[in-house]
């Protein structure tokens, strides 16, 4: 199997993406543009299995979208929340190759059980359930053939839509955005960092019970096939229905499975769709995927924390030197103003001291109008360059966010927050960082 980037790869990506989307957008466009009227559930099933059967990252877009509430019909938001856990996946002849090709020709000895069907499929690999001769049952990830390619091609696109965006709106300043997007993406492809990963958050969560982190099998992990033991659970979202006080449970547990070790560590998960948390059975969280883990310089967490309390004292200079710790640029008076009306969009659950919804004042309704105000403005004063950082830090935010407005949970996030940040010290943050990603084996820095 071909698994290295190479040009020929690519090619095929390229041939693939554009004979099979080609399409579904142009029936999408008739209907917005002539009139011309689409089964919608069927076209929305249609949608869904060419992403599920194209794989890389264009199916994590479709992942990501579908989490976000309102965003889409919901015809079509039912449809992509299959790719969370439920793609199509590859055929018995392909694990087969995978696994003898990872693990050697004898590879089925060293498992007591193994399962030939998947046991879920996403965007870049799928898993199987299995188990191990000392009775330990566990997931085994394997990763689909080609992939390199199929991240690097899909790259490129995106950087040409993300150019010819730029061209016809000045708002915001993409360079940073696609290199982020890059790295990010590149990192997910390697399996044995992502063991490290894995290795890093046992670590960080190890005094909190009500999370659970699977524990990586290390002499059955390579680059591309990762085999850790197995989390019972059901999906989160199938608990949308439960009584408020179990819908909380899970919100808290979720808080501070996300927030832990971003406060305490500068390290977030930065792939929050339902698809990557499952509930256990005394509603704590099991965290099931670790391929999008960012490390944040103390100097950004701090910037986090220091915009808390600029918005919540409604200090604009405080506002800005947070703003510059980030890495913005060029921040005039009016500039700050319009970022500080998203910001305190984002902000407003937990600087506010009262049990509330995660979204309220018109809920996801009201937070496009907001984004689509402060994009106006943005691009009346010139636009502005998010740095790097601020990219998955931004989408993990509102993907979990998405979460607790599906949860429908109703907390004091303010109370969850200033019980992690109150006593905040980025020296302190650096030297538990430092010492956390040297014990997992986790490279520093971007």
């Amino acid at each position: 199997m071909s698994e290295e980037n190479s040009f020929g790869g690519r090619m095929r990506r390229y041939a693939t993406v554009t004979t099979k989307m080609s399409g579904v957008a142009a029936r999408l466009a008739g209907e917005r543009f002539l009139g011309i009227g689409i089964d919608r559930d069927k076209h929305a099933a249609e949608l869904t299995a060419i992403l599920g059967g194209i794989k890389g990252p264009l199916m994590k877009v479709g992942q990501l979208i579908a989490v976000l509430p309102d965003v889409l019909p919901e015809e079509y938001a039912r449809e992509l929340r299959q790719l969370q856990s439920d793609a199509p996946a590859m055929g018995w002849p392909f694990v087969k190759r995978r696994m003898q090709g990872e693990l050697g020709p004898g590879w089925q000895s060293r498992f007591a059980e193994f399962g030939q069907e998947a046991a879920a499929a996403a965007s870049l690999g799928q898993v199987h359930k299995g188990r191990l001769h000392d009775g330990r049952a566990v997931a085994v990830k394997l990763q689909y053939p080609d992939m390199a390619s199929a991240v690097e091609a899909d790259l490129k696109q995106l950087k040409l839509l993300l150019s010819l965006y730029e061209r016809a709106d000045k708002a915001i300043s993409t360079g940073d955005i696609h290199l982020e997007i890059g790295d990010r993406l590149r990192e997910e492809l390697d399996y044995d960092r992502e063991r490290r990963h894995i290795h890093l958050y046992r670590e960080i969560l190890a005094g909190e019970p009500g999370v659970s982190v699977p524990e990586p099998i290390n002499e059955l992990s390579t680059k591309r096939l990762l085999t850790m033991t197995w989390l019972d659970g059901v999906p989160l979202l199938s608990l949308k229905d439960a009584p408020l006080e179990q819908r909380n449970r899970l919100a808290y547990n979720l808080f501070r499975a996300w927030y832990v070790p971003f406060y305490r560590y500068g390290v977030i998960h930065g792939d929050p769709h339902p698809g990557n948390y499952a509930a256990r059975a005394d509603d704590g969280i099991n965290l099931l995927d670790f391929g999008c883990i960012r490390v944040f310089p103390p100097r950004f967490v701090n910037g986090v924390i220091e915009l808390y309390h600029a918005l919540d004292t409604g200090d604009r200079d405080r506002a800005i030197a947070a703003y510059e710790t980030w890495g913005f640029t060029n921040l005039s008076k009016e500039l700050v103003d319009v970022l500080n009306q998203w910001a305190s969009f984002l902000y407003g659950p937990i600087l506010e001291n009262r049990t509330r919804l995660i979204q309220e004042a018109g809920g996801t309704e009201y937070g496009k109008e907001v984004a689509s105000k402060v994009h106006a403005e943005l691009r009346r004063l010139g636009g502005v360059k998010p740095p790097r950082e601020f990219v998955f830090m931004d989408r993990a935010a509102i993907g979990l966010g998405s979460v607790f407005t599906h949860l429908q949970a109703e907390i004091n996030w303010y109370d969850l927050f200033h019980d992690l940040a109150a006593d905040f010290d980025a020296d302190a943050l650096a030297a538990r960082q430092s010492a956390a990603l040297a014990a997992a084996g986790v490279p520093e820095g971007v």
